[in-house]
């Protein structure tokens, strides 16, 4: 087993307008921790090229945080076992719905179109929630900053985020659970016909994450952190791996005006898959959905201020609460984008 080292990594352009230093990439050295046990494990440079066979052993624990085919699994073998059963019904479900692709076309258009038109709608979502970002958020994270920003990609699925980023001509790392080659971290490699480097990806639990303190500049939970079970202790996770000043996004989780409304969904939600697949797809204890209350009760705890936008999803999409009331039916969902900037003692 090889120890990585350091090494000269390509560069990338950023979009047009924006000059992207030439040694940029280089100065992001990505130290790593031990997700089990939390001791140092080393560092890597971001965009090193990977040998299939690398990693780092824990000298404490013994934990392997090994590199296969370019991703690394940082999942211990406890929280293999507690995901297990969530990661293969998440799969027939995704499965069902017509994720994925052999085609790099349909990864290299997402976010803003569906080439394989099974889930257009949802990436019509999607894309309107991530042209708000660029044009709200990402200018203002930017603006005086001499280098790339780091970002954690928290969620991310195919890596579609990671490599609009990195197309921006930053650095994100893209974390997630699911590695397939399909619909999830093995996807990525489709985006190295437009890139020089793949983002480093991460198999690993977003409670337990693999780095050390403060490195990152930006968390963006990416449709993702309504699967926790403890919103204080994924986003106190995210929170203690960002840099003083840094900032947290929380995009495309389901919100609520009233808590019964969110209970309700969960009910329909599980009734459906129980009748669909045969399971409730409730494996985990994921809290689901947003509220006010909940937002608050996490500014409390983190001294944060969630600034709130609302992304405009069209004329359909707003006549969805006024349809729902006349039609007696439950409040449904509404998705904005919550950002809040992370002061460091």
């Amino acid at each position: 087993m090889a120890v990585m080292k350091a090494t000269n990594i390509s560069t990338i352009e950023g979009t047009p307008g924006q000059t992207v230093p030439a040694d940029s990439m280089r100065q992001f050295k990505l130290s790593l921790k031990c997700p089990s046990c939390g001791e140092s494990l080393g560092a890597i440079n971001y965009g090193t090229s990977l040998l299939l066979e690398t990693g780092f052993r824990c000298a404490n624990c013994s934990f392997l945080l090994a590199n296969h085919k370019g991703i690394w699994k940082a999942l211990p073998l406890q929280r293999q076992h507690y995901y297990e059963q969530f990661l293969m019904e998440y799969q027939i479900v995704r499965a069902s719905e017509g994720r994925g692709s052999n085609k790099a076309s349909v990864y290299l258009a997402l976010p803003y179109k569906d080439l394989t038109g099974r889930n257009q709608w949802q990436w019509t979502i999607r894309s309107r929630t991530f042209r708000c970002i660029e044009d709200s958020i990402l200018p203002n994270l930017e603006r005086g900053s001499k280098y790339p920003l780091s970002f954690l990609d928290l969620g991310a699925g195919n890596g579609w985020l990671s490599y609009r980023l990195m197309r921006r001509g930053h650095r994100p790392v893209a974390i997630d659970l699911l590695t397939s080659d399909t619909d999830g971290l093995g996807a990525a490699c489709h985006y190295l016909q437009e890139l020089p480097t793949l983002f480093p990806r991460f198999q690993a639990d977003l409670d337990r994450l693999p780095f050390q303190d403060s490195q990152f500049d930006c968390a963006i939970f990416n449709a993702s952190f309504h699967y926790s079970e403890d919103y204080n202790r994924t986003l106190g996770e995210a929170i203690r791996c960002l840099r003083p000043g840094g900032s947290v996004i929380v995009a495309d989780s389901p919100f609520y005006r009233f808590e019964r409304s969110g209970q309700q969904m969960v009910e329909d939600r599980r009734a459906q898959f129980a009748a669909r697949f045969g399971f409730p797809s409730s494996s985990l204890a994921s809290l689901e959905y947003l509220t006010m209350e909940r937002l608050r009760a996490l500014e409390a705890r983190f001294g944060i201020q969630w600034q709130v936008i609302r992304p405009k999803y069209g004329l359909r999409w707003t006549m969805r609460p006024l349809i729902a009331r006349w039609k007696g039916k439950r409040e449904p969902s509404q998705f904005q984008i919550y950002v809040a900037a992370v002061e460091k003692q």
